[in-house]
């Protein structure tokens, strides 16, 4: 795992995946949002308005973009280590890390 090019560990059912926003990553995000963009988006993060929904499809972004071929269901249906706080700890660095400069992380 490489935090340096936006890369976040997620544990589902007990194995270890990489999560990262790729282009198509957060292509694919932007579809799924019901913000208009993805800085509205982590908006709603920074103010702490965002919802479980929106947890799950970070994270399913960014695990597809790590290379994850699962879907909606099967992450909906995971264990996430570290629990729902974690998973929304997870989601929110992903965020930063995708949209921060590379010096800043």
């Amino acid at each position: 795992m490489n935090p340096w090019a936006g890369e976040v560990e997620v544990t589902l059912n007990g194995t270890r995946h990489v999560a990262k926003l790729t282009l198509g990553a957060l292509a694919e995000l932007e579809a799924d949002m019901d913000e208009d963009s993805l800085p509205a988006l982590v908006e709603r993060f920074e103010a702490g308005r965002f919802s479980s929904r929106d947890v799950l499809a970070l994270l399913l972004a960014g695990l597809r973009g790590g290379g994850w071929h699962g879907d909606a269901e099967q992450l909906r249906h995971a264990d996430i280590g570290g629990g729902a706080l974690h998973a929304a700890t997870l989601a929110a660095t992903l965020l930063t890390r995708g949209f921060a400069p590379p010096d800043a992380q």
